[in-house]
């Protein structure tokens, strides 16, 4: 296995644990643990599943390690292809790491809450779970800000993968589609009231999604064809 082929099997193993960290903290925990029309029983959920709410925090702090790692090898892979753009990709890539560290002080609050701190009785518990409300939507607030670098990284990426010649050339166009689909989904999730209502919020990122996870598994299971930049 030659160096080449082994960058590209790390940058997807990188993707992996991203991929499967973020499916983990942001999608799974979420369905099992939230309940936005009811505060009460998410407060209940959350109480009766502390641990589990306690490895979202720690899988978000996996995920955004290794998306940090992440664009550093691709632009190792992708450099020779275009220099301003793997510049550009990872710059925008990283953009998003403080946005996303920062914005999980939102969980470890709701933990503090949680776990019952003596300063904490004076609120009844009506004001608890309000206050555990208020901080989730905070939380989805903040994603919304990083989402916008989750998108914006995708478009120099994606163009990378498509005039690279050892990549998948639809995979790249996924990516660059995947970067307008984030952005179409912040200013429609800040911009249009109730945005989640409509059918196209389902499925505006998916774009994202295949390409994402296509060249996850294309780097991690395949790495590369012969190298040769067009």
């Amino acid at each position: 296995m030659n160096t080449t082929t082994k960058t590209a099997k790390l940058a997807g193993f990188f993707y992996l644990i991203v991929i499967v960290t973020g499916f983990f903290s942001l999608m799974y925990v979420p369905s099992k643990l939230i309940i936005w029309e009811n505060p009460a029983l998410t407060f209940q959920h959350i109480s009766s599943a502390v641990q589990l709410f306690r490895l979202s925090i720690v899988s978000s702090i996996i995920c955004y390690i290794a998306f940090t790692l992440l664009p550093l090898v691709l632009y190792k892979l992708l450099k020779d292809v275009d220099d301003h753009y793997a510049k550009l990709m990872v710059i925008l890539a990283l953009i998003s790491i403080p946005i996303s560290f920062i914005n999980l002080q939102n969980k470890f609050s709701i933990l503090t809450i949680i776990e019952g701190t003596d300063y904490l009785k004076v609120f009844d518990v009506k004001q608890l779970q309000s206050q555990i409300m208020f901080l989730l939507s905070n939380y989805n607030k903040g994603l919304l800000i990083a989402q916008v670098f989750w998108g914006l990284w995708l478009f120099p990426f994606g163009y990378l993968v498509y005039k690279s010649g050892f990549l998948p050339k639809v995979l790249g166009i996924f990516l660059m589609l995947g970067c307008f689909g984030y952005l179409i989904n912040v200013f429609g999730r800040t911009a249009v009231p109730h945005f989640s209502d409509y059918l196209i919020s389902a499925y505006i990122t998916l774009p994202a999604t295949i390409g994402e996870i296509g060249i996850c598994f294309w780097l991690l299971l395949v790495g590369i064809r012969n190298k040769k930049v067009n």
